[in-house]
């Protein structure tokens, strides 16, 4: 099976597939542009002579991106995105870990080349065993350890968790998604869930939210998928009230605050439906019932998922689990416990079954026993005005065990905010024993390759 192939041949060939300022393509142009450019990978020289080469895609987000990407799938080669944020060495390890054949390097559809990868010692993980498995994608995670792991996806698991998903999502041929998110880290499931599902993806800028609103409603967008920081930016905008004709828009990435909820629903009308997307599990749970009144909670399970707590961790179960981890490896049945991943997020349920992220596992600060999150402690000190950015982080304490410690980025470098004020804010919303001991102001925060706070 080949998620590519199911793709076309559910689509209707005259409807609009990928629509973006550059390029407007139909499932038909779009499937003829795939086939074009997967011959011509597949005759240069450099490509991989062998059954199911691991192939890297170093490209910006793009209609061309989409159409490179499934011409690596439908070649059933196995696709590494290759985020372009990346440093070198990183881009080296991540090429390492994978024992990519080939990178493909394009800048669009017209400009690009194939590099040949040689590595120097033979895979760590077992290529018979990924083989096995018909690997479609193979994403790095970059969780708030830092601790990255190579997370493979098969094609038949790729289809269940797309079907999952649309449970919650309803996306069809009816629906105009505009997208904003980068394509290396969403590609795998969510715009794989559009063509799947026969829907058009709208590609807008993501750093012009003049641009994005007009395309919305140019395009007539029927959902929007994107992160707080754009609904922020989008919020701003003299015409935010045009987003409200939008039927739904998903807040992803990272935690959606109550100031940045209340501000869109404000401004627009409609509120912000917060999900949780991980990449081993796709879309388990979606704000759907109580986005209007619980905008900060990731909502309730969908119905293909059950969700439990185990000591306060979030445990999944349902389709479209990932297959294995690569290195080390690891396949899903070792992971699981009695068929339960266990996600690292620590979260509560309240009395409707909305289930909120209170922090990581290994990232809870135990203060004389009682547990600190972070994240709470950050959300606190960013609300003063002259917070820029925090990370909070345990320090040792001789009584205690461990005391939080903040490091702040402030938004004037001249003049940080006076830590008596800091202090003050967070005695008057956090209990005593989560209010930092120790603040130091710093020009930046260490920040993994997908821009989340490294915790370690």
């Amino acid at each position: 099976m080949n998620i590519v192939d199911l793709i076309f041949a559910r689509s209707n060939a005259t409807h609009p597939a990928v629509v973006s300022p550059e390029l407007q393509l139909t499932y038909g142009d779009l499937q003829t542009r795939m086939n074009a450019y997967a011959k011509r990978l597949s005759e240069d020289a450099s490509w991989p002579q062998k059954e199911r080469p691991r192939i890297g895609l170093n490209a910006p987000s793009s209609a061309d991106y989409i159409v490179v990407a499934l011409s690596i799938l439908q070649q059933n080669a196995c696709f590494v995105p290759i985020p372009n944020e990346l440093t070198t060495a990183e881009r080296a390890q991540l090429a390492r870990s994978t024992a990519l054949d080939a990178i493909v390097h394009a800048q669009n559809a017209e400009e690009w080349r194939i590099e040949s990868v040689t590595h120097e010692a033979p895979p760590a993980f077992d290529e018979a065993a990924l083989a096995a498995l018909n690997p479609a994608f193979i994403r790095f995670s970059s969780g708030t350890t830092g601790a990255s792991k190579g997370i493979v996806i098969s094609h038949e698991t790729l289809l269940a968790r797309i079907t999952a998903a649309n449970e919650g999502l309803r996306i069809g041929p009816d629906d105009r998604v505009l997208w904003v998110l980068p394509m290396a880290h969403h590609f795998a499931v969510s715009i794989i869930l559009y063509l799947y599902y026969g829907a058009t993806t709208i590609l807008a800028p993501a750093s012009d939210p003049k641009v994005m609103i007009e395309m919305m409603h140019e395009q007539t967008a029927t959902v929007m998928y994107g992160s707080p920081y754009h609904y922020t930016m989008l919020s701003g905008q003299p015409d935010a009230a045009r987003l409200g004709t939008l039927r739904l828009a998903v807040s992803t990435a990272f935690a959606l605050t109550q100031e940045v909820a209340d501000l869109f629903a404000t401004k627009t009308g409609l509120h912000l439906t917060q999900g949780m997307g991980i990449i081993e599990a796709g879309l388990p749970i979606l704000n759907l019932q109580h986005a209007k009144d619980k905008p900060t909670s990731i909502g309730q399970p969908l119905p293909a998922f059950e969700v439990k707590l185990d000591d306060g961790e979030l445990m999944l179960r349902g389709p479209g689990i990932f297959d294995a981890y690569l290195t080390p490896w690891q396949p899903r049945e070792a992971v699981l416990k009695e068929g339960w991943f266990a996600t690292g997020d620590i979260a509560e349920a309240d009395e409707d079954g909305c289930y909120y992220l209170r922090g990581r596992v290994r990232s809870v600060i135990n203060v004389g026993g009682l547990k600190c999150f972070p994240e709470e402690v950050e959300a606190v000190l960013c609300s003063h005005p002259g917070v820029k950015a925090a990370r909070v982080s345990a320090r040792a304490h001789p009584a205690l065990g461990a005391m939080p410690a903040a490091d702040i980025i402030p938004q004037d470098a001249s003049s940080p905010p006076p830590v008596v004020e800091l202090r003050k804010l967070c005695q008057e919303r956090l209990s005593a024993y989560k209010v930092p001991l120790f603040y130091t102001f710093v020009t930046e925060l260490p920040l993994t390759a997908s821009g989340k706070l490294r915790r370690y």
